[in-house]
């Protein structure tokens, strides 16, 4: 579904250059849930935006193997933070990547309501972003995402600002969501817990520039449970692996 060719990224600001990212080669399946791993500020959200066709590589190239199909979108993004339209309701922001001629309004408001249900938001539609709770908005954002359909789902540290308790629960309902759609899934972490929760995969980026260090697959069945030895061995094998990384950068 993703592949990436020896991909390389250099800003240039003010006459000087950084390197970003550099000889990034990754696949990635149809229907394959994979975490990008790695500290704050190394460039997963840049390798994202690469992916989404945001930003072009300087070296490599992308491609995706998405349907063509004009009532679809082939890649949506969830952020980490929400950003709702606070003048429109939640049905109304779940149907905001509909609006681009191809289906009438009621078509729009049908596939924001079944977004919506598969998210646990039934009964939510006609409320406003500043009644609903931090991860409510948050699953408006996700409900968005689904409704255009996309091949692949691209989510940049979407849990990041939530509570712990709030955030596992999205854990978990996003992992059920993946078994429901199947969906192509690449998610940016720097919580190596996460990762290990919800991937099929585990990619690691370190350095300046970002280079891919390690794959780690996840071979624990689902549902699964966060306290038993299989997950708490890959976390720990994660955390081995990530020791030349600043331990201060790190969700454990």
């Amino acid at each position: 579904m993703i592949q990436l060719d020896n991909i390389g990224l250099t800003f240039t600001r003010d006459g000087e250059q950084t390197e970003v990212l550099r000889g990034l080669t990754l696949a990635i399946p149809a229907g394959r849930f994979v975490a990008v791993l790695g500290p704050s500020g190394v460039g997963k959200s840049t390798l994202l935006r690469v992916i989404a066709g945001l930003l072009a590589p300087n070296t490599g190239h992308v491609t995706l193997n998405t349907k063509q199909d004009s009532k679809t979108l082939p890649v949506a993004m969830v952020f980490q933070d929400a950003r709702l339209l606070p003048w429109r309701k939640v049905w109304s922001n779940a149907a905001f990547g509909l609006e681009h001629g191809q289906f009438s309004a009621a078509e729009r408001r049908a596939k924001a309501e079944a977004a919506l249900a598969l998210v646990g938001l039934a009964g939510f539609s006609e409320r406003y972003p500043h009644e609903l709770s931090g991860g409510q908005r948050q699953r408006v954002a996700l409900a968005r995402a689904l409704a255009v359909e996309p091949d692949i789902l691209l989510m940049d540290e979407p849990f990041a600002a939530l509570d712990a308790i709030t955030r596992e629960g999205l854990q978990d309902e996003l992992a059920r969501i993946h078994t429901a759609t199947a969906k192509t899934i690449v998610f940016v972490t720097h919580s190596i817990d996460e990762a290990v929760h919800l991937a099929d995969e585990v990619v690691v980026l370190t350095g300046k520039p970002a280079k891919l260090t390690s794959t780690v697959d996840i071979d624990v069945a689902r549902p699964r449970q966060r306290a038993s030895v299989e997950i708490a061995l890959l976390v720990a094998r994660l955390r081995d692996e990530l020791q030349g990384s600043s331990a201060a950068t790190w969700v454990i």
